[in-house]
């Protein structure tokens, strides 16, 4: 086999694998395939975290199946761990790789080495962290580093925890070292992704935790700036938010940028789903933020039709959603997940019922972010400008610190630049406009 594409559906720890195996791929002198064209292999990295994200999965197997027609086929990811039966049900596939085997596909692609297929990633506290040997760098400026993996929460809804196991973690001198390595590839900025990434540690011996991490990358000095991805609302205390407004401008700074799961508003809501906080606690953290970070923006995950949901418990999270300084938000319909106990309660929301909400909820988002943008006309934000132009305007795109796209006029500024870019326009459809501001 001389080349290769890897197809990756879901989350950013997904983003991150694939990225890594990609990397160890092309140092054993595979080439990704030219777009358009066939591959020798094809890997497609699932996902299952809802109905349509497995049916997208499906599609995407198939698709691969008819564009590449000689290439071995591999499927790995959270829907291989999770309904392999299905999958074998598709006629042209080689080989299912469950999670817990996921890294070893560099070495059994290049080396031929023997795989378990073990079916399962239940293997108690003892399981170790799942370690590629090089970190992904990817096509992305802000390349995904994974620093943990897996969950021990359970939420009612959720197939996470059955896909991916306990959750555990990257020792922290892996991810300096994989900092570093992303420092000296020319990157700017690295983004720490996780399953449940505010459990950071716990399992590490001696134990550690995610502001312990940010401290020592902060003291490392190998990297611009850190990004965090999704964060629950509990782990995201105090200390953390103290420590992102005392790092920045300095190198290893934390960007103002929080995403936060949400999922309900309604206090009853959120026990169904055994999500450990309320919307008094959810409403005190976002304004805490607020308070110590004015510029920061808070996205929010927001799980609509939950088995139970009333007009009145809609109404609720619509509210809170509402009178809070949001910056986005991150909106999805309920989908049962067989082998969850939300999948086996009975008082489900109508579908259109769902729909509805879900089409509000989204119309407070665009005009949360609408505010959230027009807040920075005229002031100046530091921004990574990314490789991409946008097609649309042909204008280099970039990405500030906090978190707002940005289409930036004037000179061509070169990919992994961080420059200070003036917010000059907020078009009607959100899409932001500026120019280089120059000494």
């Amino acid at each position: 086999m001389k080349s290769f594409k890897i197809l990756t559906l879901g989350c950013k720890v997904n983003q991150a694998e694939s990225e890594a195996i990609a990397q160890c791929l092309e140092t054993a002198d595979l080439n990704p395939a030219p777009e358009g064209q066939a591959a020798d292999l094809c890997i497609i990295n699932t996902c299952t975290v809802t109905q349509k994200a497995s049916m997208q999965s499906r599609q995407a197997i198939r698709r691969a199946i008819r564009s590449n027609p000689k290439a071995k086929i591999i499927v790995t990811g959270c829907y291989a761990q999770t309904a392999p039966e299905e999958i074998k049900e598709i006629s042209g596939i080689q080989q299912i790789i469950s999670q817990a085997d996921k890294y070893k596909l560099p070495e059994i692609i290049t080396k031929g080495a023997a795989c378990e297929i073990t079916g399962s990633v239940s293997d108690g506290p003892k399981r170790l962290f799942d370690s590629f040997p090089l970190p992904g760098y990817g096509k992305r400026t802000r390349p995904f580093l994974k620093v943990q993996d897996g969950c021990n929460a359970f939420c009612t809804y959720c197939i996470v925890p059955y896909a991916r196991g306990p959750s555990r973690s990257l020792p922290l001198e892996d991810v300096l070292t994989n900092i570093r390595k992303l420092s000296e590839a020319g990157y700017r900025e690295v983004v720490l992704a996780g399953i449940h990434l505010g459990c950071y540690g716990l399992d590490l011996s001696p134990k550690t935790n995610l502001l312990e991490l940010l401290q020592h990358i902060r003291d490392s000095k190998t990297i611009e700036q850190i990004r965090l991805s999704s964060i629950e609302p509990q782990e995201l205390n105090g200390n953390i938010i103290d420590f992102v407004a005392q790092s920045s401008p300095a190198p290893g700074s934390v960007c103002q940028h929080f995403h936060i799961p949400l999922k309900s508003g309604d206090d009853e809501i959120l026990k169904r789903m055994k999500r450990p906080y309320t919307g008094k606690f959810f409403r005190e953290l976002i304004m805490k933020i607020h308070r110590v970070l004015p510029d920061a923006a808070s996205g929010v995950d927001i799980l609509v039709g939950f088995p139970g949901e009333s007009e009145a418990a809609f109404d609720t999270t619509y509210a809170l959603i509402e009178a809070l300084p949001i910056s986005y938000l991150h909106v999805f319909p309920f989908s049962g997940r067989k082998g969850t106990p939300a999948y086996t309660f009975d008082d489900k929301i109508p579908p259109q019922v769902i729909k509805d909400r879900c089409r509000k909820m989204r119309n407070l988002g665009s005009l949360k972010k609408k505010n959230f943008y027009r807040r920075f006309l005229g002031k100046s934000l530091k921004t990574l400008i990314e490789a991409a132009t946008d097609k649309k305007t042909g204008l280099v795109k970039g990405r500030t610190t906090n978190y707002i796209p940005v289409l930036v006029a004037g000179e061509k500024v070169p990919a992994n630049t961080l420059v200070e870019v003036r917010i000059d326009k907020v078009a009607d459809d959100n899409s932001v406009f500026g120019t280089v501001c120059h000494p």
